[in-house]
C-alpha cells in the first residue's frame, strides 16, 4: 500500500515545524529525506509514526488515515530503525530482534517457536545469524545497525523508516547497511530514510524528498531533485555536482557533491 502525506502541518505548541507537506511513497522504492538540521525531518518522522499528531492534514496508508490506529497495528505497518544507540542492558542479539515480535503477540504472551524462527530468519537474511548469541553492547557499530534493521524486518512491517542509518559508521559498514536496505526494497518493502549526505541518495535512492524550513523543495529522482541550485536553497552553501567513472556509450558515471 502507498504511504501518503496530505498537506501535513504541525509542530510543538504554537511553533510550526512542518508546513503543508504532501507526497506519496510506493512499496519497493528507497526514498531519501534530505535537508539541513532543523528543517523538520525528525518532526515529519514523528508524524508518520503517530508519535506526534499533525495540526492539519493527515497520513494515509492505502486509503486509510492512520492517526487513530492502535500501537500494535502501527507496529505491524512500520518498522522503525533509529540512529545508533546502546541499550542500558546487555541483551543478546536474538533477544533484541525478538522484541519486534511483540506487535504480533497477545498481552503478556511470550515469543514462541515461530517467533524465534522469524527472528533467526531476519538475522540470516542480513548475514548476521552468527551473532545471535552475542551481546548487543559488545558488537561493532555496523553490526548493531544491521541488528536494528533485522529487528524491524522481524516486525514483518510494510514500511521501513530509518533515521540516519549510516550515522557514525565507517565506510565498510555504510556499504553493508545500504546494500541491505537496497535488497529489502527489492523484495517489495517501502523504505524512507533520512541522510545528511546527498551522495547516499545518488547511490541508493529511487527518489528524494528535499526539505527546507519545514516545506518541500522537491520530490523527484536524485538527478532531478539534487541540483546545484536546489542544494544551495536547502543548505545555504554553493556546491558542484560532478560525475566520476563514466564510460561514454557503456555506462553512466556516479554523481557526487563537492564544495564549490
Amino acid at each position: 500500500m502507498n504511504l501518503t502525506l496530505e498537506h501535513v502541518t504541525g509542530g510543538y505548541g504554537v511553533r510550526t515545524v512542518v508546513d503543508d507537506v504532501s507526497f506519496t511513497l510506493h512499496p519497493g522504492e528507497v526514498v531519501c529525506l534530505l535537508g539541513a538540521n532543523g528543517c523538520g525531518k525528525t518532526t515529519l518522522f514523528k508524524m508518520i509514526l503517530c508519535l506526534l499528531r499533525p495540526r492539519l492534514g493527515c497520513v494515509r496508508l492505502g486509503e486509510e488515515k492512520i492517526a487513530d490506529w492502535s500501537r500494535s497495528r502501527l507496529a505491524r505497518s512500520f518498522g522503525y530503525v533509529p540512529q545508533m544507540h546502546i541499550p542500558p542492558f546487555a541483551f543478546e542479539v536474538r533477544e533484541i530482534v525478538l522484541m519486534a515480535r511483540a506487535a504480533h503477540l497477545a498481552p503478556f504472551a511470550s515469543p514462541g517457536r515461530e517467533d524465534r524462527r522469524i527472528a533467526d530468519q531476519a538475522l540470516d537474511y542480513l548475514g548476521i545469524l552468527h551473532l545471535a548469541s552475542a551481546r548487543y553492547t559488545e558488537i561493532s557499530g555496523g553490526e548493531r545497525q544491521l541488528v536494528l534493521i533485522a529487528r524491524a524486518l522481524a516486525q514483518q512491517a510494510q514500511w521501513l523508516i530509518l533515521d540516519e542509518p549510516a550515522a557514525s559508521l565507517d565506510l565498510g559498514n555504510q556499504i553493508k547497511v545500504f546494500r541491505a536496505i537496497s535488497e529489502l526494497a527489492r523484495t517489495g518493502l517501502g523504505v524512507l530514510m533520512t541522510t545528511h549526505v546527498p551522495d547516499h541518495a545518488f547511490l541508493y535512492a529511487s527518489r528524494v524528498v528535499l526539505m527546507s524550513e519545514g516545506r518541500i523543495l522537491a520530490v523527484d529522482t536524485p538527478a532531478e531533485a539534487l541540483t546545484e541550485s536546489m542544494l544551495l536553497k536547502a543548505y545555504g552553501v554553493p556546491v558542484r555536482i560532478v560525475e566520476v567513472g563514466a564510460q561514454p556509450g557503456i555506462m553512466p558515471g556516479i554523481r557526487m557533491v563537492v564544495p564549490n
